[in-house]
């Protein structure tokens, strides 16, 4: 990790903690998050340590499927039997705020959140001026590629431009050996739209620009342009491509297995492809997103994770899950000046969005795999969060995987999407 980079990230001491709560009896509160069995006994480990000094407060860890998260949020929010803890994507809370489902931050937490996390991130946590959660993981995306079939295709580095990106995706394509130069993904919302839009802002565009649809400009326009080029020169194949939002299917496999030669894709996959990998992982690399005809230097899109409170729980629940957070999230909670949470996001290659735990976690941030993602960051863009961004996200993933399949052509799923998303983003604003 560059000092630079480091130097920008000055950090407060800890997260402030409410005044005590002196209970006067015994307090339940339950988290929800779609974590692993692996991750949720890494969770389970960090609350039992909180209540060694707060033997009043019991926590349950349950976990659902990434799918069922937000379902489950808005069926069982809204009760004060649901979840008292969730952890969220910071695209679902303007509606969730707007829905009275989420508790505003008390004052104290809030302010100190304001000064401990980039403004970025603080602003994706926030709506209307108002913080409703601490902010804990965040992820962008980077350009991923094997460097051994880089190698074998006799292409010296990583493309800088859309140019060197598509003839570097050429170069690795060979039918005979069932390989492709650039692995798309299909079936999964977030997994289909993010390189899209990542590839867009390094173009100098935006998928909503003012609070309205950007998609009818030259630079989306190029960029449905570079996505149907990729199709039909057969550099990226569609059967290929399906995933989930674990990267459970052959986008990960054709990756893994080398038979994929690059891909855009975030951070947290660093855990999947050490598994899948082995020692092989050692020929994955990172690099920003090459930059489009019309954009200045690379960019990327980023996004980011919050744990937000149930606002229909009780008041001595609300305020020990705030507690419990505070706790959570502060360097005093984790090992060696980190925080227990960011050591949780640390051991699944995620990367924390504190100040501090960036500065305590370095030494690994600056691994060759992750380096690559840390040193995007001050120039990622974040995804829009604004009313409808769930729709217009599944809407936009349709008419993508329309145009990978070639039911449609650039220019009709460039006309699709921007119909499509002003319709929802305006119905939702209502």
């Amino acid at each position: 990790m560059s000092s630079a980079w480091i130097s920008k990230l000055a950090f407060a001491a800890g997260l402030v903690a409410l005044p005590a709560a002196g209970w006067a009896q015994s307090v339940n509160i339950s988290y929800l998050t779609h974590w692993s069995p692996e991750t949720v006994a890494l969770l389970e480990a960090a609350a039992k340590d909180f209540s060694k000094t707060n033997p009043d407060v019991g926590i349950t860890v349950r976990a659902v499927p990434f799918g069922d998260l937000l379902t489950t949020l808005r069926s069982q929010g809204g009760s004060s039997d649901g979840p008292t803890i969730a952890g969220i994507y910071d695209l679902w809370l303007p509606e969730l705020a707007r829905d009275k489902l989420v508790a505003p931050a008390p004052e104290a937490i809030a302010n100190e959140v304001k000064n401990a996390w980039p403004a970025g991130v603080v602003s994706a946590a926030s709506v209307g001026g108002t913080l409703y959660g601490i902010p804990n993981e965040i992820d962008v995306y980077a350009l991923n590629y094997n460097k051994e079939l880089f190698k074998e295709a006799g292409i010296a580095a990583p493309p800088k431009t859309w140019a060197e990106f598509k003839d570097a995706a050429a170069k690795l394509t060979d039918k005979d050996k069932g390989q492709q130069g650039f692995g798309m993904i299909n079936s999964w919302a977030a997994g289909v739209v993010h390189p899209f839009a990542s590839l867009l802002v390094s173009n100098g565009g935006n998928l909503v620009k003012d609070g309205k649809p950007a998609l009818d400009s030259a630079q989306a326009g190029e960029t449905f342009a570079l996505y149907e080029h990729l199709i039909k020169s057969g550099a990226s194949n569609p059967a290929m491509a399906t995933a989930d939002a674990n990267t459970t299917g052959p986008f990960l496999d054709n990756f893994v297995s080398g038979k994929t030669g690059m891909i855009i894709m975030a951070n947290w996959w660093e855990s999947a492809l050490k598994t899948g990998m082995g020692d092989k992982f050692a020929n994955v690399a990172t690099a920003p997103i090459p930059v489009g005809p019309s954009g200045d230097k690379p960019h990327s899109i980023s996004y980011s994770w919050m744990t937000v409170v149930n606002a229909k729980a009780g008041e001595a629940e609300q305020k020990a899950a705030w507690e419990f957070l505070a706790w959570l999230n502060s360097p005093k909670s984790g090992k060696n000046g980190a925080s227990a949470m960011s050591d949780i996001l640390m051991s699944m290659g995620i990367l924390p969005s504190r100040s501090s735990d960036i500065e305590a976690h370095k030494d690994k941030l600056g691994s060759e795999f992750l380096s690559g993602y840390v040193s995007v960051l001050a120039d990622a863009r974040p995804f829009p969060v604004v009313p409808g961004g769930q729709e217009f996200s599944e809407s936009l993933q349709q008419t993508l995987e329309a145009l990978q399949y070639g039911q449609v052509s650039a220019k009709d799923a460039q006309a699709s999407a921007e119909a499509d998303a002003t319709s929802i983003l305006e119905r939702a604003a209502k």
